[in-house]
């Protein structure tokens, strides 16, 4: 599973590929399913350019990009979009349009009574766990951690350097995630990195404009789709030598 991250919190002044309207969030959409992307994460985003978990925001988006696109569609309840851990469980309860999946922070105040609002609602939990935060704890701890649809294992060191090993200090804190599957990824200078060890390691990933801006070799990205390409150009090469690595081809054998 590939899933693209198409905006995030990201902005105007991120540049203008960023995706901010659901039309535009829609024609990145299709453009990175049409280049392999399997799952949509998108941030809904308020005429100015917020972040939001307006009922009316959420519809737009995800109708938008549901009639471009016949995979998943997630959104973000990110803290930053409603502070309020109370007000963030009651716009989830006053969607009007469901999301397949919503990511949830476990690190934030009120993410067990938020995932219980999704979970009772249908929608699937993305559970957020970010390296750096008691995330890890707080989610072995919870009644929800079985019925979670996968865990978001979120690496936010950015030094290209050490993200590898903070990621596989992250996964070793998540001790096998309840035997829920496990989406790898980085961010900015770790996310290329962090995304080669998923590849290695077998795991899903996702990679968009949210993740970064840059293409491997340092270029500015044009498009999600460009991200989409150039990511499952490496997870396929990745795989490729785990591969050759277990049955001994290109050693010798």
């Amino acid at each position: 599973m590939v899933q693209v991250c198409l905006n995030g919190a990201r902005g105007a002044g991120d540049g203008a590929v960023v995706p901010l309207s659901p039309q535009a969030s829609a024609d990145a959409a299709a453009e990175a399913v049409a280049a392999g992307a399997t799952d949509v994460h998108v941030h809904p985003k308020t005429p100015c350019g917020r972040d939001t978990l307006s009922p009316h925001a959420v519809a737009a988006t995800v109708d938008a990009i549901r009639a471009r696109v016949g995979v998943p569609v997630g959104v973000t309840t990110g803290a930053w979009a409603e502070p309020d851990p109370a007000g963030r469980a009651a716009r989830v309860r006053a969607w009007i349009v469901l999301p397949d999946h919503a990511s949830v922070n476990w690190h934030e105040p009120g993410a067990e009574e938020l995932a219980a609002a999704l979970l009772e609602r249908g929608v699937g939990v993305e559970a957020g766990i970010w390296s750096g935060t008691d995330g890890a704890a707080r989610f072995a701890a919870s009644p929800s951690a079985p019925r979670v649809l996968r865990v978001l294992a979120e690496v936010t060191d950015t030094d290209a350097e050490s993200a590898e090993s903070s990621a596989r200090a992250l996964l070793s804190a998540l001790d096998g995630a309840f035997g829920r599957p496990v989406l790898l990824h980085g961010e900015d200078g770790g996310a290329w990195p962090v995304l080669r060890l998923a590849g290695r390691l077998g795991l899903a990933s996702r990679i968009g404009l949210e993740d970064t801006l840059f293409l491997p070799d340092g270029r500015r990205a044009a498009s999600n789709a460009e991200l989409v390409a150039a990511g499952l150009a490496i997870l396929r090469r990745e795989r490729a030598a785990r591969g050759g690595a277990r049955t001994g081809c290109g050693r010798g054998a």
